[in-house]
């Protein structure tokens, strides 16, 4: 059965977010639907990572296992036009390698979160950048930024309902810059916590407002008690824009491995086969 690697772009306004759910239209939903339309399976996604309601993302991935093989135009062109009119686009169709899964096979995240920092109030980036009036210092949020890189414990800045099993994640790399009337920070791991790229930034607008110093950032990181986290930024600002993966044969020799082992006879506690 191959397995197709799609690149998707989502304008994330009129979303729930990335997983399906009951309650509401979901990323996820669109494209299975898509598949469907397509091919005439129900075909259940596996996604790179969870983005939140009104998130958007440039650079998402997710894995589609069709039961033909397809050319990969063919299936970028075909969902893209079931799509419509979800704002949803495939910008890239693969057929991958086994073992390839859209989450687990991921070694890097890369978002970006978008502040248009001007006094008038927006128009046509409205929902696709936070709207700061305050005049942010974009270097002093870079330099506070840098807080935030190597491995901590970030209970601070993540949501209270975080389901993840540890606290402790490691930041590759956190950058701010200012260019025209946007700020932009970027920031890199091998994966985040729920609302955590969000909280930082919001904790970082206090620093551009000279709120805080880049001192605050280390005691609340130190705190680990989410009271001590600043305001979260919103949704609208945050994109998901790339997903690195590991080398095809780690995923193949992994695969490998675990069809092996299923093949292996049980051992009883003796010992003996």
């Amino acid at each position: 059965m191959p397995r197709y690697k799609l690149t998707v772009e989502y304008d994330g306004r009129p979303f729930c977010g990335w997983q399906r759910q009951s309650n509401g239209p979901s990323v996820q939903a669109v494209i299975e639907r898509a598949l469907k339309s397509f091919s005439g399976e129900d075909v259940t996604i596996g996604g790179a990572g969870r983005t939140d309601t009104g998130v958007h993302a440039t650079g998402q991935v997710c894995h589609a296992d069709l039961s033909k093989s397809w050319p990969v135009r063919t299936v970028m062109g075909a969902v893209n036009f079931y799509c419509l009119p979800d704002p949803v686009v495939i910008l890239d169709a693969e057929e991958m390698h086994e073992g390839f899964d859209a989450r687990f096979s991921a070694i890097r995240r890369s978002y970006r979160y978008r502040i248009h920092n001007r006094l008038a109030s927006l128009t046509h980036q409205r929902g696709l950048a936070w709207h700061v009036k305050a005049d942010l210092d974009a270097e002093a949020m870079h330099e506070a930024a840098q807080e935030f890189v190597g491995h901590h414990d970030f209970t601070t800045f993540r949501h209270t309902r975080c389901q993840a099993r540890s606290p402790e994640k490691t930041l590759e790399r956190f950058s701010v810059r200012r260019d025209g009337e946007f700020v932009i920070a970027e920031c890199s791991s091998r994966s985040f916590l729920h609302n955590q790229v969000r909280s930082m930034v919001g904790s970082l607008r206090l620093v551009g407002e000279g709120k805080w110093v880049p001192g605050d950032i280390t005691r609340a990181l130190q705190a680990r008690d989410r009271s001590a986290c600043g305001p979260v930024a919103p949704s609208d600002g945050l994109y998901l824009t790339r997903v690195d993966y590991r080398p095809a044969e780690v995923d193949v020799a992994e695969w490998k491995d675990k069809q092996a082992r299923k093949t292996m006879p049980a051992v009883e506690e003796n010992g003996e086969a």
